[in-house]
């Protein structure tokens, strides 16, 4: 089991690793591992959910907890760049009907595993793609 001092030195370590300049803070009640806040340049995780998320797939990948916890990293990281490569219309998540909503959101987080993948280790490549596939099923259930 991660604790908190240790998710946030990886997550330190590996922005620091690619000169991004962002802000890291736990939050407990955050519904997922990770995210990344566009509006305050912040890195957010729920060390109890990173717990429970690399328990539910480490069953099928095979790398250290540090490995999996940089994989959930640059998949939020991965929201950061579509964020600043993509000027989306974030008004739809608002204000749009529900079709276009789960559109914009699937393409948000298409690009985020795609953008993420750009800055993952190549020894980690294979890994991070499997967790995609399982984290797609994990949405699913």
């Amino acid at each position: 089991m991660l604790y908190i001092r240790d998710i946030e030195e990886i997550i330190k370590e590996t922005l620091h690793e690619h000169n991004l300049d962002m802000s890291v803070e736990f939050n407990n009640h955050l519904s997922e591992p990770m995210s990344y806040n566009v509006s305050t340049h912040t890195i957010k995780f729920n060390y109890i959910q990173v717990n429970g998320y690399i328990a539910k797939i480490n069953f099928k990948v095979k790398e250290t907890d540090k490995d999996l916890v940089k994989m959930i990293l640059y998949h939020a990281i991965g929201y950061y760049l579509d964020f600043k490569k993509n000027k989306h219309d974030l008004r739809i998540l608002m204000y749009g009907d529900v079709d276009e909503q789960q559109q914009l959101k699937s393409k948000i987080e298409t690009n985020a595993w795609e953008y993420g993948r750009t800055l993952i280790p190549s020894e980690l490549v294979q890994s991070y793609d499997q967790v995609r596939e399982l984290d797609k099923m994990l949405l699913k259930s």
